[in-house]
């Protein structure tokens, strides 16, 4: 992803697997500020994750489920990943630029934890 700024979109994210493996995943990506304001809001599921991009943060008021958020640096690498419920109001990462979203369960079931690589494919 590196520097660039990504537009809204589609595309796959790839999990990077500690013992070789990768599982890839179907990825929206919201590029624009209103997009990242939108998100998950008003969803009751979600088909693979969501990339919000610039972000540091998240708040869960307005969602109909829970989800995981994965904070993740410049690079691509997970800070944290944290499962918040509705009504919820996630503070800042200092050193995050970019944010995952999905359902909750969803990111440890795809092996994504605090010092997974990521990569992001745009269709």
């Amino acid at each position: 992803m590196g520097r660039r700024r990504r537009r809204n979109g589609v595309g796959t994210l790839i999990v990077e697997q500690g013992h070789g493996g990768t599982v890839r995943v179907p990825l929206q990506i919201a590029g624009s500020y209103r997009a990242r304001t939108k998100g998950l809001l008003g969803r009751d599921s979600l088909k693979g994750a969501m990339l919000l991009t610039p972000a540091n943060s998240v708040h869960t008021f307005g969602m109909r489920m829970p989800i995981d958020v994965a904070y993740l640096d410049r690079r691509l690498k997970i800070i944290a990943v944290r499962t918040m419920r509705p009504g919820r109001l996630g503070l800042p990462r200092p050193r995050a630029r970019h944010v995952l979203e999905a359902e909750a369960g969803a990111m440890i079931r795809w092996g994504v934890r605090a010092g997974t690589r990521i990569a992001v494919e745009e269709e």
